[in-house]
């Protein structure tokens, strides 16, 4: 779920939080009435520290690794790999993200209307994912690989919010479409570490108890695992 990137971010730093779920319809996907009621849009993940609230999963990154980071996370600022990170932190939400849900919409069209019309749907949805979606976003995991052939991640050589902010897009392709051995740097590792891992997009994540600074973090995703300290 795509709230697992914050929970990811708050592990790597050490802080501690708590997440509350929250259930979408799962016809209409919409947000329910108490998720709106922490952020008019009903926006997820979305995150509270303290009396400041922010949404929208690039944001949130931004503002732990500048609040709590204290170096960690991000590279410095001047390098080459600090245009790297900013680059690819923007480049998910801005450039991946809405082909992929794109693609999910069109996906979906041929069952979603009366019966009567799922032919025409479905030539539609086939049509704009072979001329459009499918050539657009093979282009830009094969991008995205040729990345990985010239550095560890995506900004350098360790591992940053940047990586974190591709590593649901990543995983929610593969999911679909399955990378197999076509894009080794991208394909997800099977190894999970019962702790917490984060193995090139492999993730799994458990909450320690010892945490020193106070954040609390509100996620929503359908199917999301709760995680308690």
């Amino acid at each position: 779920p795509n709230g697992h990137k914050i929970t990811i971010a708050l592990e790597e730093l050490g802080l501690p939080y708590e997440i509350r779920q929250y259930q979408r319809d799962p016809k209409t996907s919409l947000a329910p009435v108490a998720l709106r009621q922490v952020h008019p849009l009903g926006k997820s993940p979305v995150i509270t520290d303290g009396d400041k609230m922010l949404a929208e999963s690039g944001a949130i990154l931004e503002y732990l690794v500048e609040t709590y980071g204290n170096g960690r996370f991000a590279p410095r600022h001047g390098t080459p790999e600090r245009l790297h990170y900013t680059y690819f932190l923007h480049y998910a939400e801005g450039s991946l993200m809405p082909l992929l849900f794109m693609k999910l919409v069109f996906n979906r069209l041929p069952e979603r209307v009366p019966w009567a019309m799922r032919p025409v749907a479905k030539m539609i949805s086939n049509g704009a994912d072979k001329a459009l979606l499918g050539p657009q976003i093979t282009n830009h995991f094969a991008f995205l690989e040729s990345e990985l052939n010239k550095r560890e991640w995506f900004a350098g050589a360790e591992l940053t919010a940047a990586d974190v902010q591709l590593s649901f897009p990543i995983e929610a392709a593969d999911a679909r479409v399955g990378f197999a051995g076509r894009l080794p740097k991208l394909k997800p590792s099977p190894t999970y570490d019962p702790r917490f891992t984060l193995d090139r997009f492999g993730v799994a994540v458990a909450c320690p108890p010892d945490r020193a600074q106070a954040v609390s973090a509100l996620l929503s995703a359908a199917g999301a695992e709760e995680v308690r300290r």
